[in-house]
């Protein structure tokens, strides 16, 4: 796939249609913006070590899951309880995301990511040493804190290194590290002992050895002032970008919407139409979603991104649908399966939203741009969740609310299917390479 060097911050970026007609030429060695002292990993194994920090940062993220039900009966907290926490960490996120987005584009990735390597290790120690619901929460504050100023950094930092292959990284990545978290944690629950300390001292190892990775990364942008003026949350879009995010936010709200379904209600839903109480089973819904999502992004990587778009609503309004009916039926088979339908419209609306936006943005822009799309994200993940937590303990229980949360959910897609069939196809909003009527 072509390798685009990267543009100073200073210098206006090409938008995909400008790209020079000998890119394909351009090495990849030659992506440092600025100069690089000592030995440095290649760009390429760069890119690996940026992609394995947004894996395991989103496993640590979906690890608790399976292990609430362990919590729930060891501090014998209710169904709201499991839900706000879920929020917590989304709205965490979320403040991280605002205020610490666009940091890296002034003092550069490294440090940023070396931060947050610290805190996020920093949060498994409170998990593991959790004795009760505010050690809990406190965990998944800090947590999501770490998460929130690493996502627009290590994105930006994968799209200097490579744009192309940075764009459909972005948009694969996150599924993979919501599968694995969430399965190996049910596992490690089900057949190993101390689950809720040795889940968490696993992921600490592995933070401390991607801080050694990042240590040996060449820095990609050149650090320039304004790093506390960015600190001050701001919701700005370059004139570039406005257009397609209109397009794209609808899309990817609803698809985090449905993320958040699966990861606060979908065990408990899991186990209740399987009879079973294995935890395996409540990671294993959580694993199909996301991992069937960042399948469907490498199979639909080539297609063209309005077709990714529709092939993710389209897909989410049926897996939902399914989804629905098979609550009804008490039909575990129908259940899997609708979420695995579901996952497509998870993975292809996600990368369709990232692939509609991101290459617009100006390299000095991208960590920001990339930020608020993250906050549309887990604002859809974070707000209907904790309205669900609160609507099953005081309205009409874990079944009734999942239908209403899956009705909402469709009606919510078919608003974004109505707004892009009325954008129409933007033509800007297009990978370096894509192939649209004939032309490159």
């Amino acid at each position: 796939m072509t390798n685009l060097s990267v543009v100073p911050a200073s210098t206006p970026a090409r938008t995909p249609d400008a790209a020079p007609p000998d890119a394909a030429s351009t090495s990849g060695s030659d992506v440092a913006a600025v100069p690089v002292r000592g030995r440095r990993l290649p760009p390429n194994v760069a890119l690996y070590v940026l992609a394995s920090i947004t894996i395991s940062f989103l496993a640590s993220s979906s690890a608790p899951t399976p292990l609430y039900a362990v919590y729930q009966a060891e501090w014998g907290f209710d169904p709201i309880t499991t839900t706000v926490v879920f929020g917590v960490y989304a709205v965490a996120v979320l403040f991280g995301l605002l205020t610490l987005g666009k940091l890296s584009d002034h003092v550069g990735r490294r440090p940023v990511l070396l931060a947050a390597l610290a805190v996020q290790a920093t949060s498994m120690i409170v998990f593991a040493t959790a004795d009760g619901v505010p050690g809990l929460m406190v965990g998944r504050i800090v947590q999501g804190l770490a998460t929130g100023a690493a996502l627009g950094a290590i994105g930006a930092g994968m799209m200097d290194i490579d744009r192309p292959r940075g764009t459909i990284t972005n948009a694969v990545v996150p599924g993979i590290g919501t599968a694995s978290g969430a399965l190996v944690s049910g596992l490690v629950v089900q057949f190993l002992p101390a689950p809720t300390r040795l889940v968490y001292l696993g992921l600490l190892a592995v933070f401390v050895l991607q801080a050694v990775a990042v240590a040996l990364l060449a820095e990609t942008v050149t650090r320039k002032p304004g790093a506390l003026a960015s600190l001050a949350p701001e919701i700005k879009l370059p004139r570039a970008v406005r257009r397609p995010m209109l397009v794209a936010a609808p899309v990817l709200f609803a698809v985090w919407a449905l993320a958040g379904l699966y990861g606060s209600l979908g065990p408990s839903l899991a186990r209740q139409l399987t009879g079973s109480s294995s935890e395996v089973i409540g990671g294993l819904i959580l694993f199909v979603l996301a991992g069937v999502a960042a399948v469907s992004v490498l199979i639909l990587r080539k297609a063209a991104t309005r077709t990714v778009m529709l092939t993710g609503i389209l897909a989410l309004i049926a897996g939902v649908t399914l989804t629905l009916v098979s609550i009804r039926d008490s039909s575990p088979t129908g259940f899997f399966v609708g979420t695995a339908i579901a996952g497509v419209g998870f993975g292809s609306g996600f990368q369709g939203g990232i692939r509609t936006v991101m290459p617009l943005a100006r390299p000095h822009e991208s960590s920001g741009v990339l930020s608020l799309l993250f906050v549309v994200s887990y604002l859809g993940m974070g707000v209907p969740t904790v309205i669900a937590g609160f609507l099953v303990v005081h309205a009409g229980g874990l079944t009734t609310t999942a239908q209403e949360y899956g009705v909402a959910l469709i009606v919510l897609a078919a608003f974004a299917l109505l707004g892009l069939l009325r954008g129409g196809r933007d033509r800007a909003a297009v990978l370096p390479g894509e192939q649209v009527d004939g032309n490159v």
